[in-house]
């Protein structure tokens, strides 16, 4: 994707990032985390602001910071560094809300052309997965990398 991207950290296992959001309100410290669940290869991606005090995510304060675009394409940048050390992965997302939920899919869907040459991006409706599509209200996604 050819948006703007903050550079990101992470450590040998690839599985946990940390970039920092500059905008109208400062420098706001990220995190990227890709959980296993019980289900083999199944991977749930966990995304919001640093708390100070714990070091975990909190996925449900709102930011506001003004780099939305810049920030989920940052995020985005993470799943190629973590697809590339688990290329059979298979990723989950959702959002905290329903409006961060819409926030993602707008995001997959104003670049689905970059993401359909390297993804399979799927969308989560009525207990069933189907091929991602635009103006389709998702409760959640699945990427896997196309082999």
């Amino acid at each position: 994707m050819q948006i703007a991207k903050y550079p990101v950290t992470t450590g040998e296992t690839s599985m946990v990032f940390e970039f920092t959001s500059e905008g109208i309100h400062g420098s706001i410290a990220k995190l990227v985390i890709y959980s296993e669940t019980h289900l083999h290869n199944f991977y749930n991606l966990g995304f919001g602001d640093k708390d100070e005090i714990t070091g975990q995510i909190d996925d449900e304060v709102v930011t506001n910071n003004g780099d939305s675009e810049k920030v989920l394409a940052t995020v985005a940048s993470t799943l190629y560094i973590f697809m590339e050390k688990f290329p059979d992965a298979m990723v989950f997302a959702t959002g905290s809300t329903k409006a961060r939920t819409r926030l993602y899919r707008i995001g997959i869907s104003n670049n689905i052309i970059e993401i359909k040459e390297d993804f399979n991006v799927y969308g989560l409706l009525n207990n069933s997965w189907q091929k991602f599509q635009k103006q389709t209200e998702y409760e959640a996604f699945l990427v896997i990398k196309k082999k």
